[in-house]
């Protein structure tokens, strides 16, 4: 579902013991049966973190309003698909539509992880295939001049563990937006933006294009005080290369015994120090520069943590609330790996657009999002899909290899 404004920009980039040897010119060559992968290392302990808290059922409490408000977020979404499927001809996402990169990878998590971290997926040594889309955050195509946040969502693929009812594939998604916070604070923050957006969809590109300008220009000003503003970067995200980008869930999921974000952050100097992308000449610019990168050389990422250690200031009801790193900082847990590959063929982008799915519910129960906002997706982004897969008259498919992803 379309993210509402969602600021902050995320804490430093991973520097001391993050680089992998020779990754940018020479990808490691691949073993059987999976995909290339960078050395695993031993997760660094933090002296005295913070005591996390526990999960427990009551953390969540839902109003009792939130299932109406959830109903009415689903039909505003799906009369917003009606209106871009009819001005392109197909159902697209009602959110995250435009794709800039379709990836197959592998994520490696990490040895010697201290027992508040080896939760979940995450609870012992082990490399998972991953699938791994790119995107703009409009439920709609537009030329990247109308600059807004960007997203990165994971299918991880061969998980093993109790899932969430409904889900019966031994996939875990995690679906992550620029931005450690989300724009609203629950459903009903959300439903009123949605509303607003709905309106916004039948804009003029021209006129998008122009607001996303200005929002730029105003954001970049903030920025540059050390101040920024949801609203501003949402619209008027910085032309930032989708590699040189960190990630984060916003909203928090359950995390084995605990309760976390996650970030992913690009973990050598090549990626973070990406220019910022000329998005005036070419409508695909950011396509264009994640295709061109992947053709020469892979891309590796680190997968953190942030774990929650105080209810008060890091609130599970509250999605728009910065959680403080001074407090918990993110820590790693796992590597993302991304070969070189061709990023965004017309084959494997007719799947992984149209048929493939990024949902909150294909989880383990291990990492069920928590949170109003988070309940709003987890019925929100199924509906949608079905609706899309409807209108195309395509089926729903989760692979079990990358192998059953076309190329």
């Amino acid at each position: 579902m379309t993210p509402a404004p969602a600021g902050g920009q995320g804490p430093a980039l991973p520097g001391n013991g993050a680089t992998f040897a020779g990754l940018r010119r020479k990808p490691a060559p691949p073993r059987p049966g999976l995909l290339a992968a960078a050395p695993a290392r031993k997760v660094r302990r933090m002296a005295d973190p913070r005591s996390p808290v526990r999960y427990r059922d009551e953390i969540e409490t839902p109003r009792p309003e939130e299932a109406e408000t959830i109903e009415r977020i689903i039909a505003a979404m799906t009369r917003e698909s009606g209106v871009t499927a009819a001005r392109c001809g197909h159902a697209i996402r009602a959110s995250h539509a435009k794709s800039h990169g379709l990836l197959k990878g592998e994520l490696q998590v990490l040895e010697g992880l201290p027992p508040e971290l080896a939760q979940g997926l995450f609870a012992r040594p082990r490399r998972y295939p991953v699938l791994a889309r790119l995107s703009n955050a409009p439920g709609e195509i537009l030329a990247d001049s109308v600059s807004t946040q960007r997203g990165m969502a994971l299918k991880v693929l061969g998980v093993e563990g109790e899932r969430l009812p409904g889900h019966d594939a031994a996939t875990q998604d995690f679906v992550l937006d620029t931005g450690t916070r989300f724009g609203n604070a629950d459903a009903a923050g959300f439903l009123a933006t949605i509303l607003a957006l709905e309106q916004a969809t039948r804009m003029p590109q021209a006129l998008k294009s122009a607001v996303s300008g200005a929002a730029r220009a105003a954001n970049a000003a903030l920025n540059a005080m050390g101040r920024d503003n949801a609203l501003l970067d949402f619209l008027g995200h910085p032309p930032r290369h989708p590699l040189a980008e960190p990630y984060f869930t916003q909203a928090p999921i359950r995390y084995g015994d605990y309760i976390a974000k996650l970030g992913i952050f690009p973990a050598t100097p090549d990626l973070a120090a990406l220019p910022h992308i000329d998005l005036s000449k070419d409508p695909d610019a950011l396509r264009t520069a994640t295709v061109a990168w992947f053709r020469q050389q892979p891309a590796a990422f680190e997968v953190q943590v942030q774990l929650c250690t105080d209810l008060d200031r890091m609130p599970v009801e509250d999605a728009s609330v910065d959680w403080p790193q001074e407090e918990s900082p993110y820590r790693t847990v796992a590597r993302l790996y991304l070969p070189a590959q061709e990023a965004c063929g017309p084959v494997r982008r007719r799947f992984m657009d149209d048929v493939l799915s990024f949902c909150p519910s294909h989880s383990l129960a291990a990492h069920r999002p928590l949170g109003s906002l988070m309940r709003a997706r987890l019925r929100a982004y199924p509906a949608l899909a079905a609706w899309r897969r409807s209108r195309n008259g395509t089926e729903a498919r989760e692979p079990g290899t990358p192998e059953e992803v076309p190329d």
